[in-house]
Order: C-alpha cells, then structure tokens, then sequence
C-alpha cells in the first residue's frame, strides 16, 4: 500500500486451485472436486511470490484465516503457508473453516455449463424475457442471492468488528479468505456495499489472491485494490 494508507487492514481473497470442473467450467457447489496437478503448481507458485515473511500475506500480521470446508479450499490453505506458519497460526486458534466461505449452493445445477443450465431452465418454463443470471435468479434448489448475501455479510460484520480500531495498524489485523470463484467475487460485492445484482464484472483466476482493504483508515469506506504496489527492496 502507499505510505498514506500504510497500517490499513486488508482481506485477502485466495481462490483454490484449478480443478477439472473449473477448467471445464462445469459448476462446482458441494462437489468434492480435487485440485489438478496444475492446480497444485498454481497455489504454490502464488504461494511462494506472496505468503510468508515480508511478504504480501504476512503470517504475521494476520488476525484470522477463514477457510471453506470444501477440500478443494483446504488444500489450497494447506499449499499456501509452510508447515510452521500453518502450526503457528492454527496455535493462535486463528484459522476458522466456515460453511460461510462455501461455494454458492447450485442445487439442481450442480456439475452443469451455463448453456446447460439456460436450457433446463427455459424447460421449466422460466428466464422467458432475458437470460438466466445467478447475481440475480439464483439456483433452482439451490441458493438465492439473498441467502448468499445472508451468509457473507454476516462474515464481514465479524471482520469489520476485528478491523475497528486498528485502522492505522494497532495489532495484526489482516484475514486472508481460502474459497471460491463465485463465493469471493460475491464477498467483494458485498464488501463494497453493492447487492449482488450489481453489474460489477470481476475474474479471479484458479490459485489467484485479491487485495481489499479501505480508503483514508475509515472503517465505512471500504475499497478494493485495483492494483498493489510492492516495498522496494532494502
């Protein structure tokens, strides 16, 4: 961050790996869906360039980890941080799995392309004046924006409650989100005050790590990072 908004806390958001249901771009809820040997390589490659000491995802300065209990997540945590910075922060009961950071709950379209999905769907009579949108349809017998929206502003509320008061870095306050493509493209969305039918377009790679924090150390500004400047070396 720039010296102005040095101390800042920020939320870190580490999507798993690629797995063979993301590469095919089937949707993956409660599946569990290992990572590919490519997906391996992409979280520790990210890993290594941003976890650690000194680096962006400093062990030690983070407040909590929170992982989705899907496996795929788990790895990805697992992959990330070495075996003493997972020992040490798991020690500190800062690492939380939580159903919260779970992938969107797809239901009946489980496993399904979004082609497949708008096809079953104009089956079922529905989606007759535009195409299906999860942002605002959500899934049949699945998940709805709101009960999405529910879950991750109840997640932010407990985050925000560890950010006030060290706006300007009063104690280790950075989190970091071990989860899913959908679920973390819908956290920023709700971070940044937005309902989830806002038109925000956002991608985030398999193994990849977003940056949100605030602007002017103000807890009701909140912001994302649309790109990071890293310290120069001493």
């Amino acid at each position: 961050m720039p010296d102005k908004d040095a101390g800042t806390p920020r939320v870190f958001l580490y999507r798993h790996g690629e797995t063979e249901w993301s590469k095919s771009g089937q949707y993956t809820g409660i599946s569990e869906i290992e990572l590919t040997e490519d997906g391996v390589k992409q979280v520790v490659a990210s890993g290594k360039i941003l976890v650690g000491s000194g680096k962006l995802i400093d062990p030690a300065k983070l407040a909590r980890v929170f992982v989705s209990p899907r496996r795929r997540a788990v790895h990805t945590f697992n992959l990330a941080f070495s075996e003493a910075d997972k020992q040490a922060l798991k020690d500190a009961n800062k690492v939380e799995e939580t159903e919260r950071l779970a992938e969107w709950g797809y239901g009946l379209y489980e496993g399904m392309l979004t082609k497949d999905i708008r096809a079953l769907r104009k089956e079922h009579g529905l989606d007759t004046e535009r195409a299906w949108d999860i942002w605002t349809d959500g899934c049949e017998e699945g998940e709805s924006a709101q009960d999405v929206t529910d879950r991750l502003d109840n997640l932010i509320e407990e985050i925000r409650a560890i950010h006030r008061g060290n706006m300007h870095g009063e104690n280790p306050s950075d989190v970091a989100l071990f989860a899913h493509g959908h679920t973390l493209r819908a956290f920023t969305k709700r971070w940044l005050g937005y309902p989830m039918e806002f038109p925000l377009s956002m991608m985030l790679e398999p193994g990849a790590v977003g940056v949100l924090s605030y602007q002017h150390h103000s807890i009701d500004e909140p912001a994302f990072l649309v790109g990071y400047g890293f310290p120069l070396e001493k």
